[in-house]
């Protein structure tokens, strides 16, 4: 799966959130506190999503509506595993312990994760 940059990973959240297909004037609404694009450069990354199969787009009327083609569950699973193997050679272990010792994790979340854990086990 491709990786998306800082500015489609934004356009991507806001398309993900809507939970359905969305104008580009969407978007744009939601970005301006953020970024403050221009509707054509909005409209530019979203055309470079849909060519990444990140994105469909249908014409309605006048304007372009985009949906995901890709979950949001799918990309972070993917992005998650693709940064736990490219820096801490695949150790799971190694990432919590280097966000534990670089104090980015304290005691709290190691509780949360090892609760969760043990509700995986069941």
């Amino acid at each position: 799966m491709k990786r998306l940059g800082d500015a489609e990973l934004e356009i991507m959240l806001h398309v993900w959130s809507a939970g359905e297909p969305v104008p580009s004037t969407y978007v744009h609404q939601r970005l301006q506190g953020s970024r403050g694009w221009s509707l054509p450069a909005v409209l530019t990354a979203m055309g470079r999503l849909v060519e990444k199969g990140f994105l469909a787009c249908e014409k309605r009327g006048r304007g372009n509506w985009y949906r995901p083609l890709i979950s949001e569950r799918d990309y972070k699973a993917a992005e998650g595993r693709g940064l736990i193997d490219r820096l801490y050679g695949s150790s799971f272990t190694g990432m919590v312990a280097s966000l534990y010792d670089g104090k980015a994790i304290g005691k709290e979340d190691l509780a949360q994760l090892r609760q969760f854990l043990d509700e995986l086990e069941g």
